[in-house]
């Protein structure tokens, strides 16, 4: 009798858990937070949970960072995956792993052969690692309005993103990207990259929806657009 209790508990409260609907993970790129989703309004049947990122271990590698965010995606019931640049990569390594129901990445890149020169090349040459964890963030806040001029829309927004980001985190993660030795990438990725991205260029990717005139920054930049694509594939079956 017991048994036959514990079975039913379980059994109503695995239903109860799975009327909760689908859940919607996003994941950020290396220099923003959940901010860079601000603008988007997901459709309203999804629970949307924003992954947060801690300090690397040093040496880590992707696959062994995104295996630590596993804690935090709950399994048991339906849920996708939404990755701008590094969440991307991220939202590749765990592809291999978990079975979401749709995996969307932004700005970003499947696999090592996709990432520009620049990253690859660094893997037998690490000039980064001569630049103090500081200085590489003083860099990128440097760097980023030159590189990605269309941030000028939402200036105040990224500032303030980049500035709160951990100058060990920076560092550590762009050494997850330049070690990076991911070959091939699962199927089911959905690939959305801009024409005139500087960061990832969209040469060394091949994309499955290409908008045109969009920057790295365009998850904010152009929300408007990249929501209407996103919710189009969340809704398919």
């Amino acid at each position: 009798m017991l048994r036959v209790l514990i079975f039913l508990i379980i059994f109503f409260f695995g239903k109860l858990m799975k009327s909760q609907g689908p859940v919607l993970y996003l994941f950020p790129g290396q220099g923003s937070d959940e901010r860079i989703f601000s603008e988007i309004r997901f459709d309203p049947k999804y629970k949307v949970v924003n992954i947060s990122y801690p300090v690397p271990a040093k040496g880590a590698s992707m696959k062994e960072y995104a295996i630590l965010l596993i804690k935090q995606i709950d399994t048991t019931s339906d849920y996708s995956f939404i990755g701008v640049s590094l969440g991307g990569m991220l939202c590749s390594e765990l592809a291999e792993i978990l079975h979401p129901k749709k995996i969307i990445i932004i700005s970003s890149a499947k696999c090592r052969k996709e990432l520009p020169f620049r990253y690859r090349f660094q893997k037998s040459i690490p000039i980064y690692k001569l630049f103090p964890k500081g200085m590489i963030k003083f860099g990128a806040r440097i760097l980023q309005p030159i590189v990605e001029p269309d941030r000028k829309k939402n200036k105040a927004t990224f500032k303030s993103m980049l500035k709160n980001k951990n100058a060990t985190f920076l560092k550590r993660s762009v050494n997850m990207i330049i070690r990076w030795d991911k070959k091939t990438y699962h199927e089911s990725i959905i690939h959305i990259h801009g024409t005139k991205d500087h960061t990832l260029p969209i040469r060394k990717t091949k994309p499955t929806i290409v908008v045109e005139k969009g920057s790295h920054m365009m998850t904010l930049t152009r929300a408007k657009e990249i929501e209407k694509i996103v919710n189009s594939i969340l809704l398919q079956n």
